[in-house]
């Protein structure tokens, strides 16, 4: 992509009510767009690494052996009314409307009701089991502040992951195995070593839940941390019963700032008895199907690791999540610089390496703020001063500058 061509541009300053760095930051460096309040357009830079975050996680989905699907974003009433959440009173982030003919309808906020009511026609004995099934889905929820950028939205992008097994132990194998795939997902975003599986309230959902608290001091969430044992407590079961059963004392334990990026339930068979999803095991009884849920921001993955790895000139994107590998900046105006500078584009690009080449009629410090904001892990700088093939390459997040032949460069991005 030649940034001469990129429709979006960057601006010194974000919306005028935008109070959190990761809406700041994104608006500014043209990811995002706000159009309202909790619901955000994602622009070219924006949706590809939206698209990098999907690849990460459908990754480590497909390795649990789930299968990608895609439900409707339209909910039926009468489905949600009988396991008692569609009243506003259970359920409070409901949006609703009523269709011509009279029908009332909810947009999907969740979808184990549909995702659940739908395998009653593909699961009746226990040699259909297990399935996984998952999707990518916009939802929406009638938050009451939605004020944290993309990290709180009422419309957002989520992966959500449904178990279908036999029984307890069958979950429970598959449910850590999907602990250690999300944890596999935050390290390759980047933010694995200050990602932590904590323990917290089932909310609308069950009794309990384990979450994934990334730190940061923007998180709306207060969690109780002891480092050492790698064991994280959500403020809102910091209990005497929860300690002992975890094995911690209170005075362990560290009092953090935290966002969520990612939470897993364990539904039992409680779910599939509402709902009528059953199967027939090898005496020929009839046995709920044991239901396991699991969500990842998407979108909110995106804004925590901004306001978990941003520094004072912009965004700084680990690898695996950059829309472009490469960030070529021409900072000469000799003919001989632009041309070197083509030959590097026409290189990268060649071998399969997306580069965002700087072509702009502008000045080269406002090109190096540029690429400060937008994050890009390599700098690639051709100026006036580049001699005998030599290129300046700059790490966006060590600051680190080494110079480096075309050749050398290439094998370094194939990496």
């Amino acid at each position: 992509m030649r940034q001469s061509q990129l429709f979006t541009k960057t601006r010194k300053d974000a919306p005028s009510d935008e109070v959190s760095k990761n809406a700041i930051l994104l608006s500014r460096a043209g990811y995002i767009y706000k159009e309202m309040a909790g619901a955000y357009a994602y622009l070219p830079l924006g949706l590809r690494v939206i698209d990098n975050i999907k690849k990460i996680v459908r990754e480590e989905m497909n390795a649990l052996g789930a299968q990608e699907i895609i439900m409707t974003a339209l909910q039926r009433k009468e489905l949600w009314e009988t396991t008692d959440r569609w009243s506003d009173e259970k359920v409070d982030v409901w949006f609703k409307s009523t269709l011509k003919n009279g029908t009332e309808v909810g947009f999907g906020w969740s979808h184990e009701e549909p995702i659940t009511d739908m395998m009653k026609n593909y699961i009746s004995s226990y040699r259909d089991l297990p399935v996984f099934t998952y999707q990518f889905q916009t939802k929406l929820r009638n938050e009451l502040r939605a004020k944290s950028g993309i990290m709180r939205g009422r419309e957002f992008v989520m992966k959500d992951m449904y178990s279908y097994v036999l029984d307890a132990e069958a979950h429970k194998k598959f449910y850590d195995a999907t602990i250690q795939a999300y944890l596999n997902v935050f390290k390759r975003a980047g933010i694995g070593d200050r990602t932590f599986v904590t323990f917290a309230s089932g909310g609308a959902f069950t009794e309990f839940s384990h979450e994934f608290q990334t730190l940061t001091d923007s998180g709306e969430d207060t969690i109780y941390l002891a480092r050492e044992k790698g064991i994280a407590i959500n403020k809102e079961v910091l209990r005497d019963d929860v300690l002992e059963k975890l094995g911690v004392k209170r005075e362990d334990l560290e009092e953090v700032a935290a966002a969520e990026v990612g939470n897993i339930f364990d539904f039992g068979g409680m779910k599939s008895t509402e709902l009528g999803l059953f199967y027939k095991n090898e005496a020929g009884e009839s046995v709920p199907v044991h239901l396991g849920s699991y969500g990842i921001g998407i979108t909110r993955l995106m804004g925590v690791v901004v306001e978990a790895l941003s520094d004072e000139k912009g965004i700084v994107w680990p690898k695996e999540l950059s829309p472009f590998a490469a960030h070529l900046v021409l900072a000469g105006t000799s003919e001989t610089s632009r041309a070197l500078a083509e030959e590097v584009y026409k290189t990268l690009s060649e071998s399969g390496i997306e580069v965002l080449f700087d072509d702009r009629d502008v000045r080269a410090g406002e090109k190096f703020a540029d690429s400060d904001l937008l994050g890009i892990p390599t700098r690639v700088i051709v100026g006036d001063r580049t001699a005998n093939g030599m290129l300046e390459v700059k790490d966006r997040a060590t600051g680190d500058v080494k110079e480096m032949t075309l050749d050398e460069l290439t094998s370094e991005l194939k990496k």
